[in-house]
């Protein structure tokens, strides 16, 4: 099974992976921005893009990454990564479909002010990151248009990411 965490930056994805990755026995995190790291590696570079999921070769390596490790490993990979483009989505959901791996899909949301005062904090990437700032309002859209509907929302702004991470390793065991 895959634990799919997305929600933009600042929403506490990374955090909370390596929380729910110790609550979920044989359970291991994946972070699928590795793919798009070793993309950006490849020498002369693909054509520009200002998002490595834009790359078309991007989504189907991700799910077939995800499936061998499965097959290998077995369990749970809690995965993770950000993903606002509706058809990126359901190519991975569709891909990893057709290899009969279940993925729990939830989105890990909190309003704006909390998420520019997580951003505004920082000490990853700095305060005020611009990349991060930048997928705000992307997804605020895809909030309001698809992604809250094909996930389960966890409202992170008044939560701890422990008690995110429990509420999502409550609901993958029931």
């Amino acid at each position: 099974m895959i634990v799919w965490l997305n929600g933009t930056h600042g929403a506490g994805k990374t955090t909370t992976s390596a929380l729910v990755q110790q609550l979920i026995p044989d359970s291991r995190v994946f972070d699928a921005e590795k793919i798009g790291e070793t993309l950006m590696d490849i020498t002369p570079g693909l054509p520009a893009t200002d998002n490595f999921q834009h790359w078309p070769p991007w989504r189907p390596l991700v799910v077939e990454t995800a499936r061998r490790v499965l097959d290998y490993t077995g369990g749970t990979l809690v995965m993770p990564m950000t993903v606002l483009v509706e058809q990126y989505w359901r190519e991975i959901a569709s891909g990893l479909a057709q290899h009969a791996v279940p993925v729990r899909h939830f989105v890990l949301h909190a309003d704006q002010d909390t998420l520019r005062g997580r951003i505004a904090g920082d000490t990853v990437l700095g305060p005020d990151s611009p990349f991060r700032l930048q997928y705000l309002e992307p997804y605020a859209e895809a909030a309001r248009t698809w992604l809250h509907a094909e996930a389960e929302v966890v409202d992170t702004t008044h939560l701890t990411p422990a008690q995110v991470a429990l509420r999502i390793a409550e609901a993958v065991k029931s």
